[in-house]
């Protein structure tokens, strides 16, 4: 095979040789797409350069600290077994994408220098953030970077990470960059001058049809990139709903609680009763290692075969889509099947597309019960490991944040990735997988469940086994109570000797379940 390789039957592929000397700088290193990222340079470019990763100083820990945690990520535990010596190229270097110059100093700005290609990943993902911390996170980060990378003299491609629904008030996004809704100097006097009321007044009226800051600021970051007219290639990169990995680094790999992934803990953990969305609606739902394959092969685009413009690029599903229906239907079958440790209650979920319906769920099957079993707790002198009327907040803002993207679908036109698939030789095809049409979407709601308890809960799989005893035990105890309601139910329409009977079957029941609710709590 290599004797057949080097006579030139199967050419080698270009990407990595692309790649080969370079030195690539990240920011954004530590999230959940910059693990993937760096994992996914070293264990397909052996011959990179160094990768120089942007960390700040986090509660008391040194970016050297922090890197020396980051290579212990179980996302580079094939990487550690393969080829450990890439994690060696890795290089910290102290900064705040919230500074100026991104918060380096001269000497790392001139470890810098030697830069090739640059990614700029980090964002600040909460989508309801005050304004001036979004701007400061997600306009202002870019417009730092490009400044820095003006001065870099061997800078051959930048990639600037924004989203696929930066643009969510339109039903049809194209591969461009639309003009903003306010002009960047009054954007940036305003955040700047007005004090924090005023704010508070503006934003909505700066959003628009926007439904949040963080795709108003990533629509004006995009702005931002194109008004600098960089003088080396720009790529703008559009990921949609981004999910467990399809096959690289390894099938289902996930840390990233946000999203499907919250929803999908939420239900297994028996928190999460509802869910509003059309079921009939697209998911937009892509696997990260396709995403990141194409950003890792869009720096090589537009590095050899540049235009004047930054170029977009939308990575969506559209072409192999699944919808909310097919979601709710595989989760809730993986979830009975790889159950999560411990559930506080059998996992059920409905969905309602009704805002009514889904109201109603959400008070009588969530909400309510999650407030009077911390009530009832607290009464009894028992103390929670977790604050369940919290729990119950912060179920009810994920369902709030997800529901403009779960009751809507887009149509992502995708040219400039489909030009890049077809664009790709064999060779790097068959690294760099970015076709979508490859996904089994059952099989990957199996690896998306799996990832979930193993990765991002890090539970283990010896452990599956008592948790379906568990979750046995709490399917009884959850038809209990349902038939218990059931008979309560009965008992206010009937009247006399057979209203009595019932009255006596139900206590009976209700002391059976609960004998069986007291006999879990100290697994839960």
């Amino acid at each position: 095979m290599v004797a057949r390789r080097l006579s030139g039957e199967f050419p080698a592929p270009t990407i990595p040789a692309f790649y080969a000397g370079k030195s690539v700088f990240i920011t954004g290193a530590t999230g959940f797409m910059g693990k993937v990222l760096i994992e996914r340079i070293l264990a397909t470019c052996p011959n990179v350069g160094c990768l120089y990763l942007l960390m700040r100083e986090k509660k008391d820990q040194s970016p050297e600290k922090r890197l020396l945690q980051l290579k212990q990520s179980q996302v580079f535990d094939v990487l550690r077994r393969t080829q450990p010596a890439q994690l060696d190229k890795l290089r910290s270097l102290s900064g705040d994408t919230s500074r100026e110059q991104l918060g380096m100093d001269s000497n790392s700005l001139q470890q810098l220098r030697e830069v090739s290609i640059v990614f700029h990943v980090a964002a600040t993902l909460k989508f309801d953030e005050e304004l001036r911390k979004a701007v400061e996170e997600n306009l202002r980060s870019i417009m730092r970077l490009l400044n820095i990378c003006d001065s870099l003299p061997h800078i051959e491609a930048l990639v600037h990470v924004s989203t696929a629904y930066c643009m969510a008030e339109l039903a049809e996004v194209e591969e461009r960059v639309y003009t903003p809704i306010v002009p960047l100097p009054t954007l940036e006097a305003l955040v700047d001058h007005a004090d924090e009321a005023m704010r508070q007044q503006l934003v909505q009226l700066l959003l628009g049809d926007k439904p949040n800051t963080y795709t108003f600021t990533k629509a004006m970051a995009e702005h931002a990139v194109v008004e600098h007219k960089a003088q080396y290639p720009v790529a703008i990169f559009r990921p949609t709903v981004v999910i467990s990995s399809l096959r690289s680094p390894v099938p289902g790999w996930i840390e990233y609680l946000n999203g499907p992934s919250g929803v999908v803990v939420g239900a297994g953990k028996g928190l999460l009763h509802t869910f509003r969305c059309t079921k009939s609606a697209r998911a937009d739902l892509l696997p990260v290692d396709i995403a990141i394959g194409t950003m890792i092969t869009c720096a090589w685009d537009v590095a050899t075969n540049r235009q004047a413009t930054p170029r977009v690029y939308n990575c969506s599903t559209y072409e192999n889509p699944t919808t909310w229906s097919d979601f709710e239907r595989c989760i809730r079958k993986e979830i009975i099947e790889q159950p999560l440790d411990a559930p506080l209650w059998y996992p059920c979920a409905f969905i309602a597309e009704n805002k009514y319906v889904h109201k109603l769920y959400e008070l009588v099957l969530q909400t309510g019960p999650l407030h009077l079993a911390e009530w009832s707790a607290r009464a009894v002198g028992m103390k929670p490991k977790i604050n369940l009327i919290t729990v119950s907040r912060k179920l009810r803002a994920m369902s709030d944040v997800l529901m403009f993207f779960s009751l809507r679908e887009w149509r992502f036109r995708t040219e400039n990735v489909q030009r890049l698939r077809d664009r790709l030789s064999p060779q790097d095809a068959a690294i760099y997988n970015l076709d979508v049409n490859t996904i089994d979407w059952r099989q990957h709601m199996k690896n998306f469940m799996m990832g979930v308890r193993k990765y991002l809960l890090k539970e283990k799989d010896q452990d599956i086994e008592a948790a379906k005893k568990h979750l046995r035990k709490m399917y009884w105890v959850h038809t209990g109570v349902k038939l218990l309601l059931l008979g309560l139910t009965l008992r206010l329409l009937l009247r006399g000797p057979a209203a009595q009977s019932l009255a006596g079957a139900l206590r009976l029941l209700l002391s059976l379940c609960t004998a069986v609710y007291s006999r879990l709590l100290p697994a839960a």
